[in-house]
């Protein structure tokens, strides 16, 4: 196999690491290591939030529905992805917080990849 290429299934490798299939945490010579992007497969039963609001966000962040509905909530805005295909997107440090209204599937891509940072309820 070659090293370079990894081929896996987001529903089965996503709950190892709280969802994040791509990012500085993979480690070196995984293909899946980046310290440019993290990307995140998020499944979310109904009724499933954040525990608390991310404050002081470092990164950019894009946020796609991929089934369900799902509210991002942002300071003074809350959004709701009801659309496959819906999605956000939220710049260098714009707080935020979410609730899946239904059962949820969706997709983050966050950038860059920060070493040593990680918000509570991830």
């Amino acid at each position: 196999m070659d090293e370079a290429v990894y081929v896996g299934n987001a529903d089965l490798d996503a709950p190892g690491e709280q969802g994040w299939l791509l990012g500085h945490f993979k480690p070196p010579g995984d293909p899946r290591h980046s310290e440019d992007v993290e990307i995140k497969w998020g499944v979310h039963p109904p009724g499933d939030e954040r525990a608390e609001w991310v404050r002081g966000e470092t990164r950019t962040a894009l946020l796609i529905l991929i089934s369900g509905r799902f509210r991002v909530e942002l300071p003074g805005r809350s959004v709701l992805l009801a659309e496959r295909g819906d999605y956000v997107v939220w710049g260098k440090g714009v707080d935020h917080s979410w609730y899946a209204e239904e059962e949820s599937v969706v997709l983050t891509v966050r950038w860059p990849s920060v070493p040593g940072y990680k918000a509570s309820g991830q």
